[in-house]
Order: C-alpha cells, then sequence, then structure tokens
C-alpha cells in the first residue's frame, strides 16, 4: 500500500469514527444544542444510524486492509461513507444552512471518494 492511502485512510477513519461516536452517545437534543440543527429533521433512532453507519465506515476502512482479510472491503466502505457525505450534503442543502458544513462534507466524501482510487492504483 502507499502512503498516500494510508494517510488518507488514518484521517477519514479518524473523522468518522469520532462524528459517529459522537452520534451514538449523545442524545439528539444535545447534538441539536451542540449545532447539529438537522438532528430536527430525524428521529433519534435514525441520528444513531447515521451515527453507527459512520464507526462502521471507519472500521471497514481500515480493518480490511491491516488483517489482510477481505482487503477489498476497504474502498467498498470508503464509497460508502463518500454517499454518506452526498446525503448529508443534500440535508445541509435542503435546511439552506451555510456553506461551511458543505465544504467539509465536500471535502470529506472527495478523500473517502479517493480512497478508492488510491486503493485500486
Amino acid at each position: 500500500m502507499t502512503i498516500a492511502f494510508w494517510v488518507v485512510a488514518a484521517l477519514l477513519a479518524l473523522a468518522f469514527l469520532g462524528a459517529g461516536t459522537m452520534k451514538l452517545i449523545r442524545s439528539k437534543q444535545s447534538l441539536a444544542g451542540a449545532g447539529m440543527a438537522w438532528t430536527e429533521d430525524f428521529s433519534a433512532r435514525a441520528v444513531k444510524a447515521i451515527g453507527a453507519v459512520e464507526v462502521v465506515g471507519a472500521v471497514g476502512v481500515l480493518v480490511p486492509v491491516l488483517t489482510g482479510v477481505a482487503p477489498i472491503l476497504s474502498p467498498i466502505a470508503a464509497v460508502g461513507l463518500a454517499l454518506t457525505m452526498v446525503g448529508a450534503i443534500v440535508v445541509h442543502a435542503r435546511r439552506k444552512e451555510s456553506a461551511t458544513p458543505a465544504v467539509v462534507l465536500l471535502v470529506l466524501g472527495v478523500a473517502a471518494a479517493a480512497l478508492g482510487f488510491l486503493f485500486v492504483a
């Protein structure tokens, strides 16, 4: 694996593991109070599900390649995270929020998509 793959994979996994864990352990009201107003549009279960998808994606990006067991799952997990970011961008756009969250989400989405390419290359 290239150094670029490991750098992108580690940063991506760290970002999604942190974001997903936060959604899993904090209440919907706590998240909304912390600036995640988008949670108002979703049920508490949906917010937890989004957090779970992010945590599973973060683990899926690193563990298969690290263990050598089904390493093809790493780029698949990365594409899944990229699609998650597409959904997040749509939610923020529909809410007509500032461009700042969309830029962060776009960067994460592009990084996730690039990870799949780096794995194949």
